[in-house]
């Protein structure tokens, strides 16, 4: 399987991992359909949120396995 990766894009990794959607609304990404989420990779996200990149990444493998 795939691991989550920090370069990946929020709307690639929710296409392919349905599931992710709620660890990322627990991280406070509430506007994961909207446009930034098509062009924004997990890095600049949680930077712009103020989150670690890396705790967040480790959740979201988590969920998907």
């Amino acid at each position: 399987m795939e691991k989550i990766t920090k370069d990946m894009k929020i709307e690639e990794v929710i296409k392919k991992y349905p599931e992710t959607t709620e660890v990322f609304a627990k991280y406070g990404f509430h506007c994961i359909g909207c446009f930034a989420a098509s062009f924004e990779s997990i890095e600049q996200g949680a930077e712009a949120h103020g989150i670690d990149v890396n705790e967040l990444i480790e959740d979201l493998n988590k969920a998907i396995k």
